[in-house]
């Protein structure tokens, strides 16, 4: 029997998802029909990159998908989660925890922050089976180099190592791991402190924690640690650092989420109504290891916030006059909004542009989509509505957002 997710499953299941036969598979993919079938009965115990990179073409899916790497949608203990979960915890203060009891393989700094830049990009683009396969490692010798280091050069790796418990804490969180996410945000915070920028790296490990608290259900606190860090960290007038006026506007974003949370609506549009005014002076949206920010950022936050106090014709009407991208807004970024927009047009029962969200957001973050609840509770209102047949791709996106397997 294959193991879960492994490629026979996955290569039988979204087949059959994509309605289509083995044989129109196999030409489609530009492979014998032969191969398809011992694929997915688990005879062949090796297949070449190039027939999973057909297959994979063939049905509109990343050859990591196809071949399991990633973890289950619905469960998190899938490919590398115990890996993080052991890099994560993993420390000296505990006898048989630490990671390491030597420092022969010390990485350059240089080194280590590119690898920390690569995986924040595939933090943000939702490259999840990348990011598990890269952090737990990233940890391992960001630790190593501060623990090797001494005066600026350990402050330095401090930073990296910073920048690497907060992808934890976000990938953790995405997986609904919430108390492995305050753990991995906790550190952040802690060795925030050390590096060789405090006052920036807390205020941004304070927003991953903050998010964290939300998560928990304690808007309350979330609020009050989210408006404390910005008004530590908030701009000046004559501030030009693009850094230091994003994470301001990001902990403002968070605070007006957690208001909302907690039933305070004007509230949360006071909040949001400063982080706008912060972006219209940025001038471009920029995203980078510190904040994701700008005009068409805080728009979207303008949208989504609407939607959530309940007024989806507000939403869908203010979501038509948006500014365009002045600079980089992340795909996950976008396709979060485009989820909302979909709830907003399926509560008022307009379902093929519910649809037409749905589909955008996935094709835009195909692997970060599958982790938010908003899409699969927006695509199974329609499933349950449909009253017929609906067509090849609308059991795509039933496939992909979790509703049917």
């Amino acid at each position: 029997m294959p193991v879960p997710w492994s490629l026979p499953e996955n290569l039988a299941r979204i087949r059959k998802a994509r309605d289509l036969s083995q044989e129109q598979l196999a030409a489609a993919a530009g492979v014998a029909v032969d191969t398809v079938a011992r694929i997915e009965r688990g005879e062949r115990q090796t297949t070449r990159p190039s027939t999973v990179n057909k297959l994979a073409a063939a049905l509109g899916v990343s050859p990591a998908m196809l071949l399991g790497i990633l973890p289950p949608v619905r469960g998190p203990d899938g490919v590398g989660v115990v890996e993080l979960r052991q890099a994560i915890t993993a420390t000296e203060e505990i006898p048989g925890l630490a990671d390491f009891t030597e420092t022969a393989e010390v990485l350059p700094l240089e080194v280590l922050a590119g690898t920390a830049h690569r995986a924040w990009r595939a933090y943000v683009d939702g490259r999840h089976g990348e990011l598990l396969h890269a952090l737990p490692t990233l940890l391992v010798d960001a630790r190593r180099l501060a623990h090797a280091s001494s005066d600026d050069a350990k402050a330095a790796a401090h930073r990296v190592l910073s920048t690497a418990y907060r992808l934890g804490a976000g990938i953790a969180g995405r997986f609904g791991l919430d108390d492995l996410a305050w753990t991995s945000a906790e550190r952040a915070l802690h060795t925030a402190r050390l590096s060789d920028a405090p006052d920036l790296e807390t205020a941004v490990s304070l927003r991953y924690l903050v998010w964290t608290l939300v998560r928990q259900g304690r808007p309350d606190e979330a609020e009050r640690v989210a408006v404390r860090a910005a008004e530590r960290i908030e701009p000046r007038m004559l501030d030009k650092d693009p850094d230091r006026a994003g994470v301001f506007g990001n902990l403002l974003f968070n605070a007006a989420s957690a208001a909302l949370r907690a039933g305070r609506g004007e509230r949360a549009n006071d909040l949001l109504a400063v982080a706008h005014a912060a972006a219209v002076r940025a001038g471009r949206d920029r995203a980078s290891e510190a904040a994701i920010f700008g005009p068409r950022v805080a728009a979207l936050q303008v949208v989504d916030q609407t939607v959530r106090l309940g007024d989806p014709e507000t939403a869908l009407r203010l979501a038509e006059r948006l500014p365009g991208s002045t600079g980089d807004v992340p795909a996950f970024w976008e396709a979060g909004h485009r989820l909302m927009l979909a709830s907003a047009a399926a509560e008022l029962r307009n379902d093929r542009l519910a649809l037409g969200y749905l589909a955008q957001a996935r094709d835009l973050a195909p692997d970060w989509v599958q982790y938010q609840p908003l899409g699969a509770s927006t695509m199974r209102t329609l499933v349950d509505r449909a009253a017929r047949r609906r067509g090849e791709d609308f059991a795509a996106l039933a496939a992909h957002y979790g509703v049917i397997s």
